[in-house]
């Protein structure tokens, strides 16, 4: 009895001296994450969004193909997962790109952090999960801190590209739920290689009918492919895959949240991006939105040891 119980005490320092490394590990996923925003701002003046989301989700999905062969025999049922995330991908990828490049790479990611807050009340209307008072309130203020954030105190209503962006957003949400359901059942390498894969066939398909790459296009925008494909997609998802395997789903989640901080620390510095007073209160709202649509799953449970 004793012996048991000393090994749930080790069990449980052991989980709180690897938490702190994979919190940062995840912060540093978001901070990646936050500047593939301005590479994606960069390459809008380059290339068009289909051919660019086709160019890095390919790069990334090959550059991780070899290391999950050996996976492929022992995963069934990724196909019946990989489908639908790769539908929902291609789909929210494109309308993230499309809006990006009428916007600021800041806009783009606090807008495109809202699918947070929309997770828990789809999760409620389609599938009938109880959520807390605290999520529909966190969801109005994300959407009042979106109008601050789009028209800057004007009367002005929102622009095109930030409308995309938001639509955007309610597809990136369902893809996470998504997500959630399939790497239940499915091996989470393999899916994830498969639907970059897709997505990437898919963007590149649409672009060679509605907007073929030029070569000078290609070779302006090198640069933004390759932080978006080896830095987003291969980096950014081994991190959270790492630091998600030891770091609570409130650390992740909240620290994954800073995605859209980063987004316009980087665009202000390396876009030279500015924001007025109005859009910045926005970006708060939004922000705090964000963190308190996570509030419910931040009370610690109580840890009981059994004899």
């Amino acid at each position: 009895m004793e012996g048991s119980y000393l090994q749930k005490i080790d069990h449980f320092k052991l989980s709180n001296s690897t938490r702190l490394t994979s919190d940062l590990i995840l912060l540093l996923a978001a901070v990646i994450w936050g500047g593939g925003f301005v590479a994606q701002r960069s390459a809008s003046f380059h290339l068009g969004f289909f051919a660019f989301n086709g160019l890095r989700f390919l790069l990334g999905g090959l550059v991780m193909l070899p290391f999950i062969i050996k996976r492929l025999r022992n995963s069934p049922g990724n196909l019946n997962w990989i489908v639908p995330a790769g539908l929902l991908l291609f789909s929210a990828s494109a309308l993230q790109q499309a809006g990006v490049a009428t916007t600021s790479a800041g806009t783009a990611g606090f807008i495109t952090g809202i699918y947070v807050v929309l997770v828990p009340l789809i999760l409620t209307l389609v599938w009938r999960h109880k959520t807390k008072s605290i999520v529909w309130i966190a969801a109005l203020a994300a959407m009042a801190g979106t109008y601050l954030l789009s028209t800057g105190g004007t009367m002005l209503t929102p622009s095109s590209g930030n409308l995309l962006l938001l639509a955007g957003s309610l597809l990136w949400a369902f893809h996470v739920i998504v997500v959630g359901f399939a790497v239940k059942k499915a091996d989470v390498f393999v899916f994830s290689v498969g639907q970059f894969l897709l997505c990437g066939m898919l963007h590149l398909i649409s672009s060679l009918f509605i907007e073929p790459p030029t070569l000078a296009g290609l070779q302006d925008g090198w640069m933004p492919i390759l932080y978006a494909g080896l830095g987003s997609v291969v980096i950014g998802f081994t991190l959270q895959a790492v630091g998600q395997r030891n770091a609570p789903a409130a650390d992740a989640a909240l620290i994954l949240s800073l995605e859209s901080v980063f987004a316009a620390v980087f665009g202000a510095i390396i876009l030279s991006e500015r924001m007025n007073l109005i859009q910045i209160i926005g970006c708060t709202v939004i922000l705090i939105a964000i963190v308190s649509a996570q509030l419910p799953s931040l009370r610690p449970k109580r840890v009981e040891f059994q004899n």
